[in-house]
């Protein structure tokens, strides 16, 4: 069983990835803030482009919390370029104030002192919970995202890129990181930036003690948490034989696994499923996707069966 549904504390919503005007966000940080609190999350991480042209923001966002509404101080940062030459884009949630900035003056991507390897390698040493940003809009290659050795997820869902853009995902990079061994996990975000309809789309459901921005940080580097874009997930149990899924009313679960592996019931406002596990006897891992009569999804994170 993933130990998180069943360990102490519950499960708390919140947004890694968002934007306000100290870099390109459209609402300052404390009106962000508030439309997040309003809207039901129990924390949210301002991630403001960490570049020259705004002035390497840090957003403080200890001042808006309340006793029922946390932050995560974070940043999107920037170093190097890509194979395709643009400039890297990376989340990092829980970095202290004293971090030092790449040299990143501007969006387009030059030579500095700094890769994209050094700068998430750095960030996850201060303490930071990093993940790859955006694949499918970044126009990522394999070879970018087997380079960034150090990461602790894979942004598998961007509300803001589903919406402006058309590229929402990053499955097809997390799926093949998989196959190499590496133990990263998945995250759903807005990317919000309240200049289109970017927000209130994509989360996660950390599962922690506290709403407490330590207790979070430490629950998504365990990777005690789910995402979604409106389903629940209340249980998932992996037997010899089988995987039983327990969620909010959904149409479809879907077991996928190692390359072609895929398993997947259907039916009507199903709460409870049991998916034969035959199919990955050969597989190291395990992921749950569930779909609710609307199409929206919410994803377990990857489930390794040698565990």
């Amino acid at each position: 069983m993933t130990d998180y549904f069943a360990a102490p504390g519950r499960f708390f919503r919140g947004n890694l990835h968002t934007h306000s005007t100290l870099s390109d966000g459209a609402l300052a940080p404390e009106e962000v803030c508030r439309r997040y609190r309003d809207e039901g999350y129990d924390f949210l991480s301002l991630t403001d482009h960490l570049l020259g042209q705004y002035g390497y923001p840090l957003a403080d966002t200890r001042p808006f919390r309340t006793p029922d509404f946390t932050t995560i101080i974070g940043a999107e940062v920037h170093a190097g370029a890509q194979d395709n030459g643009e400039l890297w884009h990376l989340v990092a949630n829980g970095l202290p104030f004293d971090f030092e900035p790449p040299e990143s003056p501007t969006f387009f991507a030059k030579d500095s002192k700094e890769s994209a390897q050094s700068l998430a390698a750095r960030a996850v040493a201060a303490g930071a919970y990093v993940s790859i940003a955006h694949p499918q809009w970044s126009g990522l290659t394999q070879r970018d995202a087997e380079s960034i050795q150090v990461a602790h997820a894979v942004e598998t869902y961007n509300h803001g890129c589903a919406n402006g853009a058309d590229r929402p995902d990053g499955f097809h990079a997390l799926e093949q990181l998989l196959e190499q061994g590496r133990r990263l996990d998945l995250i759903a975000t807005d990317d919000a930036h309240f200049t289109e309809p970017d927000h209130f789309g994509g989360w996660v459901m950390v599962k922690a003690q506290e709403n407490d921005p330590d207790a979070l940080l430490d629950s998504l580097k365990a990777g005690a948490f789910y995402s979604s874009q409106g389903p629940e997930l209340r249980n998932i149990v992996v037997t010899d034989a089988e995987v039983v899924v327990e969620s909010s009313a959904v149409v479809s679960v879907v077991v996928q696994g190692h390359g072609n592996k895929v398993k997947a019931q259907h039916g009507l406002s199903m709460t409870r499923a049991q998916v034969p596990l035959a199919k990955f006897a050969a597989s190291p891992y395990i992921r749950v996707t569930v779909i609710d009569a609307a199409g929206r999804r919410a994803w377990s994170n990857p489930i390794w069966l040698d565990d």
